[in-house]
């Protein structure tokens, strides 16, 4: 359950149980990785921490990632929610699942290595919204357990 406190903020969240709950941690890092044949890829951490990012924003990022049937209400409960939580201050950002078919995700089918590609790449979208210091709405029709444990927590 969401809750506020009299003042509008989220409870010190990091990591919302919405359908997926806690699942295991891929952290980025310094070092150098392997990114298709580039072997020399590193992760850039920003000039300003995120720590940093949400104390000026008053909140912590985290991801409520919603999953569920074509046509069981996902959007709908999202939307609802990132209005809620806009009305109350918060900076939200909202992913859906046919709006990011649109557009980043327009090349992908619906074949199970399709999927799994759509979600890893809604969830490292995902993953640099929590960075920035914001709370994260996901609504996709995500079928693979598999898949969403992939991205961890964000």
């Amino acid at each position: 359950m969401l809750a506020l406190r009299r003042s509008g903020s989220l409870n010190n969240i990091r990591h919302f149980p919405v359908v997926l709950g806690q699942v295991g941690w891929w952290q980025r890092g310094s070092g150098t990785y392997t990114v298709g044949d580039a072997t020399n890829i590193q992760w850039f951490e920003g000039a300003v921490p995120r720590v940093e990012k949400e104390a000026r924003l008053g909140q912590h990022g985290c991801v409520l990632w919603f999953t569920g049937l074509s046509g069981s209400g996902k959007s709908t409960v999202a939307a609802t929610l990132e209005h809620a939580l806009a009305k109350a201050g918060h900076a939200t950002a909202l992913l859906d699942g046919d709006n990011v078919r649109h557009g980043l995700n327009s090349n992908l089918g619906f074949s199970a290595e399709d999927r799994a590609e759509n979600i890893r790449r809604i969830g490292e979208v995902a993953r640099l919204f929590v960075q920035a210091g914001l709370i994260t709405i996901v609504a996709f029709i995500s079928p693979y357990r598999a898949d969403r444990q992939r991205m961890g927590p964000f």
